[in-house]
C-alpha cells in the first residue's frame, strides 16, 4: 500500500473537545476511525475514546493475517464499543449513558469498506467530486428525504443536532455499511465530525482536496469550517487520506507519505492520542483523574477483547 494521510482535531468554540480520531496500518491494511462524543462532564470524551480505542486495538490484534470479512470486523468493533460504553455507565451509575457517533473505514487489497452510526461522515472524493458519502442518521436527514425541508433550511433547523444512531445509547445502535469500493490512484477518503462538515459545502471539500497537500489543506478546511460556523462552532475533526498506486515524491505528497511494502507482517503503526493527553483535547480533569480514566477505559475495553 502507498498513501498519504493527515489528521487533526480542534475544540472550535467549545470549552472541551469530545471528538476522538485515530488511524493505524499494517503492511496490508489501513483503519481510520472518527468519533464525536456526547454526554455530561467528561463522559462524552470517554465514549468517543472507547469507540476509537476498541476498533484500533481490535485491528492491532487481528491484522497479522488478512481479515476475511471487513464488514464483520467493523460491526463487531462498533458493537463491542457500544457494550463497553454501557458497562462504563453502569459502573459509574450514570442515569444517562454517554454516547458517541462513529465512522470507520477499513482498506485491504485496494478495496475500501466503511460503516457509520450517527452523523459523523465519510466522503470518497474522486477527480474533484464526491463519488460517495455516508447518510446521516439524523432527524434533519429524514426531513430532507421526505421533502419537508430543503438543504438551506436544514443548515439552521432546530433539530439539526438530533441523531437517532449512536454507540452507547439504550437502543442497539443502527450501523450502516458501504459497498465494497475499489480505490483508484489519487482518490481521497475523508472522515470527519459534524463540526467540520457543517461549515464545508461538499463541492468546496472536494475541490480543496483534489490535488492539495493534505498537511496544508486539512488545517485550512478546519479553519474555514470554524469561521463559517461562527461563535457556536462545535468541535472539528478530520482524517484525510490520498490513495497512491505509484511512487510519489515525499516532498510534494503532503501529510505522512506511507509505503508499507517493506513493513514486517506482524507490525502495526497507530496514531491515537491517549485520553486527556492531547492539548487540543481540552479537559478540566487533573492528572490523577486522567490516570484513573485511562485505567478505567482500558479495563472496560479488555472485557471485549477477542
Amino acid at each position: 500500500m502507498k498513501f498519504t494521510i493527515y489528521q487533526e482535531s480542534r475544540a472550535g468554540k467549545r470549552a472541551n473537545n469530545e471528538d476522538r480520531l485515530a488511524h493505524c496500518y499494517s503492511r496490508d491494511s489501513l483503519l481510520m476511525v472518527v468519533a464525536d462524543g456526547m454526554g455530561g462532564h467528561y463522559f462524552g470524551e470517554v465514549a468517543a475514546q472507547i469507540a476509537v480505542q476498541t476498533l484500533t486495538e481490535s485491528f492491532q490484534r487481528q491484522v497479522t493475517t488478512p481479515i476475511r470479512d471487513p464488514f464483520l470486523f467493523l460491526q463487531t468493533g462498533m458493537l463491542n464499543a457500544h457494550r463497553a460504553i454501557l458497562d462504563f455507565a453502569a459502573k459509574h451509575q450514570l442515569q444517562d449513558s454517554p454516547r458517541t457517533t462513529c465512522v470507520a473505514c477499513f482498506v485491504q487489497n485496494n478495496i475500501a469498506y466503511w460503516a457509520h452510526s450517527g452523523d459523523s461522515r465519510l466522503y470518497l472524493l474522486r477527480k474533484g467530486r464526491a463519488l460517495a458519502q455516508t447518510k446521516d442518521h439524523s432527524r434533519v436527514r429524514l426531513l430532507l428525504e421526505q421533502g419537508i425541508i430543503n438543504e438551506e433550511q436544514a443548515s439552521t433547523h432546530p433539530d439539526r443536532n438530533k441523531i437517532y444512531g449512536c454507540l452507547g445509547g439504550q437502543q442497539t445502535p443502527e450501523i450502516e455499511f458501504s459497498r465494497k469500493t475499489t480505490l483508484e490512484a489519487e482518490d481521497v477518503l475523508v472522515l470527519c465530525t459534524d463540526g467540520a462538515w457543517n461549515g464545508l459545502p461538499d463541492k468546496l471539500l472536494a475541490t480543496a482536496l483534489k490535488t492539495a497537500n493534505l498537511m496544508h489543506a486539512v488545517p485550512t478546511l478546519l479553519a474555514q469550517a470554524e469561521t463559517r460556523c461562527g461563535p457556536h462552532a462545535d468541535n472539528l475533526s478530520m482524517i484525510a487520506v490520498r490513495w497512491q498506486d505509484s511512487y510519489v515524491d515525499e516532498s510534494s505528497a503532503g501529510g505522512s507519505l506511507i509505503s508499507t511494502k517493506s513493513m514486517p507482517r506482524d507490525t502495526v503503526t497507530t496514531r491515537l492520542d491517549e485520553f486527556g493527553r492531547n492539548p487540543r483535547h481540552k479537559t478540566e480533569l487533573s492528572e490523577e483523574e486522567i490516570e484513573l480514566a485511562i485505567e478505567e477505559i482500558r479495563s472496560t475495553i479488555q472485557k471485549y477483547a477477542k
